[in-house]
């Protein structure tokens, strides 16, 4: 979320000099959005798909990716023309999470991965967390001076405070939620 919340003081910072103008930032910073769409059903499917390899089941994750490969090249079809080269990068986004959201049904349907209990209030705690932060960032980011102005090392350090200040808001969203540290340790039984 955070990442296509502050794309443009991303992409400005790190590229905006020269020959890169903000026309680019635009074009580059709708790519980065619709990409940090995808991003969760990425780092998911790297977390699901090693359960069914682990079982010896490579024909399950295998299907699915076949059906998210045909469903990638229609919503390119689809996508590409309203919204060009972002077509393509949400395309992938949203075939990403489609996939991980299949990998994760299968699982659920063979019986292999059972939620613990509390976790459903948990992921509600984080949603809440991630709403509070991307909200701080994107106000934020309008406060700050233009992002295409000052030299290299002034944007690294307002995009530096950006970030900081966008951490420090998650962490204390979810302690004030009850969050501990401890949810994170697996814990032996």
């Amino acid at each position: 979320m955070a990442l296509g919340v502050i794309s443009r003081p991303l992409i400005s910072t790190l590229f905006e000099y020269g020959q890169f103008t903000l026309n680019d930032t635009l074009m580059t910073q709708r790519a980065l959005v619709a990409y940090s769409i995808g991003l969760l059903g990425l780092i998911l499917i790297k977390v699901l798909a090693p359960a069914f390899y682990s079982r010896q089941d490579i024909k399950t994750p295998v299907k699915i990716a076949i059906v998210t490969l045909i469903l990638t090249q229609l919503m390119n079809l689809v996508f590409i023309g309203p919204l060009q080269h972002a077509g393509l990068s949400l395309s992938i986004g949203l075939a990403a999470c489609f996939n991980a959201g299949l990998l994760y049904w299968q699982l659920r349907k063979k019986q292999l991965y059972q939620p613990q209990p509390g976790w459903y209030l948990f992921l509600i705690k984080v949603i809440i967390a991630v709403i509070l932060m991307s909200t701080v960032l994107w106000s934020g980011s309008q406060l700050l001076p233009d992002w295409s102005t000052g030299s290299m090392w002034v944007r690294i350090g307002r995009l530096f405070l950006l970030v900081i200040v966008g951490i420090v808001v998650y962490f204390a969203s979810l302690i004030a939620m009850g969050f501990k540290i401890k949810h994170f340790i697996k814990r032996i039984d």
